[in-house]
């Protein structure tokens, strides 16, 4: 009976250690992310727009660590100045479609009624239709650009935000918690976003954080097809896309973006992982 109990004391810090360990590599690969989007003018060897032609398509050397493309612009500092639009992208999203999913979700989980059914029917929809595909059409419709990229992927990832912050509206709605916050006659939109919206938030970031791969993945998809930002700004999507013209003969021309985007996603993935152990008890171990 004592080593059965003994076991699993034994294990506790190995798991424990185990979750730390993928928290910090995902924030420490986001934090090298952020530094090379703030320091690209002092990290970049060369301006990531200057064409030279004589250098055109140059394999990966000590002068040009991922190469050159195209028109002689060294990919290295490409790829580094690349990180500014796609996490200023990443940036705009969040910022638009965390605060409208828990408005739609603790809404509905709170009114309930028609107002609920009328918000989870709004939200059924939008979850129906195809993310990219309603990407691309209001794209098509704005016109390409970093802020009518980030308005489209916005319209598109709000709902699993409003779904969830629903479901945890309701499991709380009843809750002993927030019937002494109406005894003392908290009721309202300051019970709503006083008492319930702390409660959602934990599992609102842990959520972000999953959703920000596939985010990055959007938002190169965009910039690969021409609807996101514009050249000559170096963006990753379409980098790979300039790339993939010359892909069997010159590989290294896709190969560096695309690795930046893995290199971006796993980032995040990790970073989320890490979060969704320590701050979702549903997850715990």
């Amino acid at each position: 009976m004592t080593q059965q109990l003994s076991e699993p004391e034994t294990l506790r810090p190995r798991r424990r250690r185990q979750r730390v360990t993928s928290l910090t590599v995902g924030l420490t690969l986001v934090a090298i992310l952020i530094l090379m989007a703030l320091l690209a003018p002092l990290i970049a060897p060369f301006d990531p727009n200057v064409q030279t032609m004589s250098s055109r398509l140059l394999a990966p050397s000590a002068q040009h660590w991922f190469g050159t493309d195209g028109f002689g612009r060294d990919l290295l500092s490409r790829v580094i100045y690349g990180t500014r639009p796609t996490l200023l992208l990443v940036s705009l999203i969040l910022v638009l479609t965390i605060p409208a999913g828990l408005l739609i979700g603790i809404t509905a989980g709170y009114v309930g009624g028609w107002t609920e059914r009328l918000l989870m029917r709004i939200t059924d929809i939008f979850l129906s239709l195809p993310n990219l595909v309603i990407a691309l059409a209001l794209v098509a419709i704005l016109g390409p650009g970093l802020m009518n990229g980030a308005l489209a992927l916005a319209l598109t990832s709000w709902p699993p935000f409003a779904r969830q912050a629903r479901a945890e509206t309701l499991a709380l709605r009843r809750s002993d918690y927030l019937a002494a916050a109406r005894m003392q006659g908290i009721t309202g939109f300051r019970l709503m976003f006083g008492h319930i919206l702390p409660l959602c938030m934990p599992t609102a970031v842990v959520r972000a954080a999953l959703s920000l791969g596939g985010i990055i993945l959007a938002a190169a998809g965009l910039g690969f097809l021409g609807m996101g930002v514009q050249p000559p700004t170096a963006e990753w999507g379409s980098m790979v896309a300039e790339g993939s013209k010359v892909i069997f003969d010159q590989w290294w021309v896709a190969a560096a973006p695309g690795a930046a985007i893995l290199f971006a996603s796993l980032a995040f993935n990790l970073t989320g992982d890490g979060l969704r152990d320590r701050l979702d008890t549903r997850h715990a171990k």
